[in-house]
């Protein structure tokens, strides 16, 4: 097996904590893989106008993963606030480097598992096995935005959308416009992921996510081309759920779903719903993949009040890390990994205050190192 290269950026706050966890366990597992470490995160923003600088960018170009920590993002005014001073006034506009990630490496598959470990204090039942499918690079977190709205766009949206009259009497300063842009290519290769993954777990369905009756164009399209790759899985059931009631029915029979898929926006609160349901943030993992690339991260924040107090649960790291291992041919490793995390939490010994213990970032992940 050739040797893999995995670039580490640990980030802001707590991700340079969960970062330090992740390589207790890695450091005991031994992989075949190469580790580059980065600069990223707001520390480069205020002094470089730049929380993604190329050299990270050519760094990553030049390795086959990434394992990312946490980032932290803040308002536009605090964002100019916090710049040094020979960089205030420049016109630099802060724009998350996670998205921008996503977006430049295509990485258009945002994966989270969320399940529910035994003796986990904090899960809603036993036996939850989500799987969530959201599409990373479109949708509300695509960046086409506009304030004020300018006026040939407004006298465009005019002209398509009857809807528009009722904004007639706001002037373009007063009206704020994020657009939702879906595109059926990209519809149909995050469905066709959801429906290939429960193919090869065997899972016996797929529940699209959406919104078409309302959201009838973007939302439209999605569930449409969800229907047309159904008919390539004739033994996988398609479902289609609308994303409020999807919210309630997770709460209701949990048990009923297995593999969801959707957009960006609704996949993050959907995925961030189903975390609740088995343990929290400090048990989301996510795997953000495209055709040739993939990042790993725990889907929680920097927490800056946190940070160097080794006290957050680092078990989203310790998952994404196996995600990670699994991605880069070290499958082995990463079923060893989880099944060390799984005792652990089982054993019930070692908890982070989240889990109503006293246990640090480190003694978490050392306790993890030794089953292994």
């Amino acid at each position: 097996m050739s040797v893999k290269k995995v670039a580490v950026l640990p980030g802001d706050g707590v991700g340079n904590d969960v970062i330090e966890a992740a390589f207790i366990v890695l450091e005991r597992l031994e992989p075949e893989i190469e580790y580059e470490w980065g600069d990223i995160g707001w520390e480069f923003w205020k002094t470089e106008g730049d929380a993604l600088p190329k050299r990270t960018v050519e760094l990553l170009k030049r390795t086959d993963a990434c394992l990312f920590g946490a980032i932290t993002s803040k308002p536009k005014e605090e964002c100019e606030a916090e710049l040094i001073p020979e960089l205030k006034g420049k016109g630099l506009v802060y724009r998350s480097p996670i998205v921008r990630l996503r977006q430049m490496f295509d990485l258009y598959i945002n994966y989270r598992p969320c399940k529910a470990y035994k003796n986990n204090p904090l899960i809603y039942r036993e036996g939850i096995d989500l799987h969530v499918f959201r599409e990373n690079t479109e949708g509300l977190y695509s960046g086409v935005e506009f304030h004020p709205l300018p006026d040939d766009l407004r006298t465009a949206m005019n002209s398509h959308s009857p809807n528009m009259a009722k904004f007639d009497s706001s002037p373009g300063e007063d009206i704020a416009v994020s657009c939702r842009i879906f595109t059926r290519g990209s519809c149909r290769r995050i469905v066709r992921a959801a429906f290939e993954f429960a193919d090869d777990k065997g899972y016996k369905s797929v529940t699209v996510v959406e919104k078409p009756n309302v959201v009838r164009e973007t939302s439209g399209l999605m569930v449409r081309e969800a229907r047309k790759v159904a008919r390539d899985f004739p033994g996988i059931e398609l479902w289609e759920t609308n994303v409020d009631a999807m919210c309630m029915w997770l709460l209701k029979n949990p048990h009923d779903y297995s593999v969801l898929v959707t957009s960006n926006m609704f996949g993050d609160i959907v995925s961030d719903l189903c975390a609740q349901l088995v343990g929290g943030l400090g048990f989301a993992a996510s795997g953000n993949r495209g055709d040739s690339y993939a990042l790993f991260e725990p889907t929680h924040g920097s927490a800056p009040k946190y940070a160097g107090m080794y006290k957050v649960n680092p078990i989203a790291m310790l998952i994404s890390t196996c995600l990670m291992l699994d991605y880069v041919g070290q499958k082995e490793l990463a079923e060893a990994l989880e099944k060390a995390i799984s005792d652990v939490i089982a054993e019930g010994k070692y908890r982070t205050y989240d889990m109503g213990g006293t246990s640090t970032t480190l003694e978490v992940a050392k306790a993890v190192a030794s089953r292994l």
